[in-house]
Parts: C-alpha cells; structure tokens; sequence
C-alpha cells in the first residue's frame, strides 16, 4: 500500500514538473514571436494599434528595452546611453536613447516613452519631440586650425 502511494506522489510530481516546462516553453515561444515586447517597427506599431497607457520608466529600463530591439532587428551598435531628456509627450517624461552605429561615428537619437508597456520611439511615432537638448554629458569638442 505504501508503495503504491509513494509511485502516486512521484507521478504527480513528475506531471506537475512537465505542465510546469511546457508552460515555460510556451511563454518561451510567444515571447520569441513577438519580439519580446521591443522589436516593432512603424508598421508593426501601427498594426498593434494605438492601444495602451503612455507611460515612463527608469532610463535603464529604457536602454535594456532598446538594446533587446536593436538585437531582434540585428543591427549592428557599439553602445547606448539613455538620460531624461526633458521633454514630455501626454504628459509623460521622454527618455532619449543615444545609439552609437560606429559609422565615422553615428549616433542616432531615439526619444522613447512605453505605451502599454512596450518600447514608443521617435522612429515608431513621428509625434515624440526629440530635437537636440541638453540633456546627459556634454562632450569636450577638440577643434583643429
């Protein structure tokens, strides 16, 4: 008798464990699909609609979410600094996310909110004010002549 409800326990563990791994898998799977949240593009944008609260985040939050979207569209990028820009959209703090490309250098600015808790750039939605602030260190300019 005893053993046959020690064989019960360990069976019941071992189908909790597998429901366990296949909704890890499957939480796996929809997260590569989707981009994990930060790879939409202005069309993949507009196709998820306009739905969802602006909102802001710490400026770390922001460069992890627009490292893991530069990584999903396999761009190419030596670094990415992001700082409070300033500025706000709906009311919102907008962080700026400098991108280093590593072109003679080329540095692209992408000013960024969440919008139902996905990555919102410039790029994605024209509308985001990010013209050249203040913000962040301001480099030492080396003239020559």
């Amino acid at each position: 008798m005893r053993e046959q409800v020690a064989r019960l326990k360990g069976a019941r563990r071992w189908s909790s464990a597998a429901i366990i791994v296949a909704c890890v898998a499957a939480g796996a799977i929809l997260l590569a699909t989707s981009g994990g949240g930060a790879s939409g593009t202005v069309a993949s944008v507009a196709s998820r609609g306009t739905a969802g609260r602006i909102t802001t985040a710490r400026p770390a939050v922001f460069r992890a979410a627009m490292i893991r979207r530069l990584r999903a569209q396999r761009l190419n990028y030596q670094w990415v600094a992001c700082v409070p820009s300033g500025r706000s959209f709906h009311g919102v703090r907008i962080v700026r996310c400098n991108v280093d490309f590593g072109i003679d250098p080329h540095v692209e600015a992408y000013c960024s909110v969440l919008r139902g808790g996905r990555l919102l750039t410039s790029a994605d939605d024209p509308s985001i004010p990010c013209g050249p602030d203040r913000a962040g260190k301001m480099p030492k300019l080396i003239t020559y002549g």
